[in-house]
């Protein structure tokens, strides 16, 4: 696993339309479902020629917002001095943010909402012209598992102003027998390549991930 906080360099491709790609990723399992869902996403774009930044938010430090509105005064940044500043100028320059994520208790991780609440100290300078992505995954199999995730994503991308560009996610119970068998990654690397590869990553549409 790639240490969090890493910016891949970009491949060089002619005519291509280089994308500023942020990842957050928020399992605090290093080599779980997610962290590979990220890798391999990531292999797409640089093959690509993006520039992709990478942030583990479950190994970082940070600290929850504490409602003080310090951000709020004129030329003020947040009280928090943690990982949010290495974060802060990625979100910031980034045309993507992809963010990603297990399902727990039918929402995002605990440790991706911590980053995700933080954004408030930058919500003016945020919003507008940024297209986000969501990967979940998950071992439920029912149709209304990622129903209270996609909702809350849905609300948060509307307050910001950003462009939904494609929410993906695999509710299996038999997930730990398909990866022992090597099945999904291969599998993965594919659906990332396909999606992450184009020039124009927003040819993705909403639709579960490999739901078969």
């Amino acid at each position: 696993m790639p240490q969090s906080g890493t910016i891949f360099p970009k491949q060089s491709i002619p005519n291509a339309i280089i994308m500023k790609i942020t990842v957050i990723t928020g399992s605090p399992r290093k080599d779980g479902t997610t962290s590979l869902l990220a890798e391999e996403f990531i292999r797409g774009a640089k093959e690509a020629g993006h520039d992709v930044f990478r942030f583990d938010a479950a190994f970082e430090k940070i600290a929850p917002c504490v409602a003080c509105d310090r951000c709020q005064a004129d030329g003020a940044k947040c009280v928090q001095n943690d990982s949010m500043e290495t974060l802060n100028p990625e979100l910031l320059e980034a045309d993507y943010i992809v963010f990603i994520t297990p399902l727990y208790y039918f929402g995002m991780s605990a440790q991706l909402k911590l980053a995700i609440d933080r954004f408030y100290a930058n919500s003016s300078k945020l919003e507008n012209n940024k297209k986000t992505i969501l990967l979940a995954a998950a071992h439920d199999d029912e149709d209304w598992t990622m129903q209270a995730l996609v909702e809350n994503y849905k609300a948060i991308i509307r307050y910001m102003k950003w462009e939904d560009k494609g929410i993906f996610w695999r509710p299996v119970a038999a997930l730990e027998a398909i990866l022992k068998k090597r099945v999904t990654r291969h599998r993965h690397t594919k659906w990332a390549r396909h999606y992450s590869s184009t020039n124009n990553i927003g040819t993705m549409s909403s639709t579960p991930l490999f739901h078969e």
